[in-house]
C-alpha cells in the first residue's frame, strides 16, 4: 500500500514538472512570436508610431511603410536624404531631383492622378497642403484603399524645415538619420554665421525670383531673406514681407550692391539680360558687374540643399570673407 502511494506521489510530480515545462516553453514561444511581430526602427523605436502631420492630424503609422509616393519635390528629396529612395514608387510631375527621380513613375502635380497613385497602392504617400484643401475627397479615396497620406506644409524657415524632416524621419522609421541631417545642416550654418562675424560693410542685396516684367522678389519671412540676415547681409526688400512684385523704377531707387536671380534654369543668361536694362546704369551691382545666378532650388525649395544655397550666396556676396 504504502509503495502504491509513493508511486502515486512520484507520478504526481513528474506530471507537473511536465505540464510547467509546457507552459513555459509556451510563454517562451509567446514572448519569441511577440519580439518576432514587433518591427523596430533604425532608432530602436517599434512600430507602431504615432505622429502629428502639417495639417494637424494625429496619424498613427501600423508599421514601416515599405513603398512611397510623393507629390511634392521637397519631401522626395528629404525621403532620398533618408536613404528611401529605394521604396519610392511614385513622385510628381515636377521632381527634378534626385536624378532617380527621372525614372521614377509620375503621378501628377497639384492635380494628383488618382487611378496611377491607387494602381501602385503604396503603403504611405506625402502630399501638400494645398491637396489638402483642394482634393480632401481624393486624399479620402487614398486612405480608404489602405494609404496612410502624410500632410508635408510649406515652410518660410531653417526651422520648419528641421521639423518636416524630422516628422518624416518619424514616420518611415529613420529618425536617426533625421537628426543626422537636422545636426549637419544646423551645424555647417552655425559655421556660416560664425565666419560671417568678419564681414565689416554690410551689402544691400535685391534677388529676384521672377524675370522682367513682371519682377518679383522675396522680403522677410522667406528662406532667402533668413540666408542674407545669416552671411551679414541687407535683404534690399525687408520692407516687404514674404513674395512681393515690385516695378523696375521701385527696384533702382533701392540701389542693390549685389543683385541675385534665381531663374537661370528656364531664362538664357539672365546676368547679361539684367545688366542690359535701361535706366540701370547707375545701380552699383550693375556698375560694379555684381550679378550672380543661383539654383533655385537650392534657396526656395524646403530641403537638405538649402544649406548649400546659403554657402553658394556667401561666396557670391562676401567672396574675401567666404571664398578663400
Amino acid at each position: 500500500m504504502k509503495e502504491r502511494i509513493k508511486k502515486w506521489w512520484l507520478m504526481s510530480i513528474v506530471l507537473l514538472l511536465a505540464v510547467g515545462m509546457i507552459a513555459g516553453c509556451n510563454t517562451n514561444e509567446e514572448k519569441a512570436e511577440s519580439k518576432s511581430s514587433e518591427k523596430t526602427t533604425e532608432s530602436g523605436k517599434a512600430f507602431p508610431v504615432t505622429i502629428t502631420d502639417d495639417a494637424g492630424r494625429e496619424i498613427t503609422i501600423e508599421k514601416e511603410p515599405e513603398t512611397i509616393v510623393s507629390i511634392q519635390t521637397s519631401p522626395t528629396e528629404i525621403a532620398f536624404a533618408l536613404g528611401l529612395g529605394d521604396k519610392i514608387v511614385g513622385v510628381s510631375d515636377y521632381d527634378n531631383y534626385p536624378k532617380e527621380v527621372k525614372k521614377i513613375q509620375k503621378v501628377g502635380a497639384q492635380d494628383i492622378n488618382t487611378e496611377v497613385v491607387l494602381s501602385l497602392m503604396p503603403d504611405m504617400a506625402f502630399v501638400t497642403d494645398y491637396h489638402y484643401e483642394s482634393h480632401p475627397d481624393i486624399l479620402k479615396q487614398l486612405e480608404d484603399a489602405g494609404i496612410k497620406v502624410i500632410v508635408v506644409g510649406d515652410a518660410s524657415s531653417f526651422k520648419e524645415v528641421y521639423q518636416k524632416i524630422e516628422m518624416m524621419g518619424k514616420a518611415t522609421g529613420t529618425e536617426a538619420k533625421a537628426k543626422e541631417i537636422v545636426t549637419e545642416m544646423q551645424d555647417r550654418l552655425a559655421k556660416i554665421k560664425e565666419q560671417a562675424k568678419e564681414v565689416k560693410d554690410k551689402k544691400k542685396v535685391w534677388v529676384e525670383v521672377a524675370p522682367a516684367p513682371d519682377i518679383y522678389t522675396t522680403g522677410t519671412k522667406t528662406f532667402m531673406h533668413e540666408m542674407l540676415e545669416a552671411i551679414q547681409a541687407v535683404n534690399a526688400a525687408e520692407d516687404h514681407e514674404g513674395w512681393v512684385k515690385l516695378t523696375e523704377e521701385e527696384i533702382v531707387k533701392l540701389n542693390p550692391d549685389v543683385i541675385v536671380t534665381t531663374y537661370g534654369y528656364y531664362i538664357d543668361d539672365p546676368k547679361k539680360e539684367v545688366l542690359s536694362r535701361q535706366g540701370w546704369a547707375e545701380v552699383p551691382a550693375i556698375k560694379e558687374k555684381q550679378v550672380f545666378d543661383v539654383e533655385n532650388d537650392t534657396v526656395t525649395r524646403p530641403g537638405p540643399r538649402l544649406i548649400e544655397g546659403v554657402e553658394t550666396l556667401a561666396k557670391f556676396i562676401y567672396p574675401e570673407v567666404f571664398d578663400k
